[in-house]
């Protein structure tokens, strides 16, 4: 599998440190990876950071299955791009309880890992419409697609203030 361990250390985000969220722009937030991406509709979303699968399906705001997904390895020309082009990477560094931050129309919301799993690319039962509000954050495996995906799933923690450590 590929190797950019060495340039991919990320510095842990504070989460109290963050610029408030903007209403033009929607993000999602690793502290512990230093992830902060945007994320949107549409397969050319995941080119600049994640896409929000299936929008119709969940959100921070209403919930339901609010579903991201993000390249974990993507070659590009130059080490920076695949870089940039490989938000993901270090996903398996994850653990239960670990924080996610999400900026949604203006609000930052908070969510707790409470799963992570294995499936393989057929299992599409991850993006299930759900009446439980949860987040549902899967990338492929670094043996490529068809090796399988590495899910995340968080729960809720509510609305999250500027001055919050959560």
């Amino acid at each position: 599998s590929p190797s950019l361990a060495p340039l991919l250390v990320q510095k842990p985000i504070t989460v109290s440190a963050l610029p408030a969220p903007e209403k033009t722009e929607n993000r999602l937030v690793i502290p512990k990876l230093g992830i902060n991406i945007a994320y949107a509709p549409g397969v050319e979303s995941l080119d600049r950071g994640a896409q929000w699968r299936h929008p119709e399906r969940g959100n921070p705001e209403r919930g339901g299955n609010f579903i991201v997904a993000a390249h974990r390895f993507s070659i590009q020309p130059t080490p920076l791009g695949t870089i940039e082009k490989s938000p993901f990477y270090a996903i398996d560094k994850l653990t239960i309880d670990d924080k996610i931050i999400v900026d949604y129309l203006g609000t930052r919301y908070a969510y707790r890992i409470d799963k992570i799993f294995e499936v393989k690319p057929s299992q599409t039962e991850i993006e299930a419409e759900s009446d439980t509000p949860k987040l549902t954050l899967y990338s492929c495996e670094l043996g490529g697609s068809e090796a399988g995906r590495v899910v995340i799933t968080a729960t809720p923690m509510g609305k999250v203030e500027l001055t919050d450590t959560i």
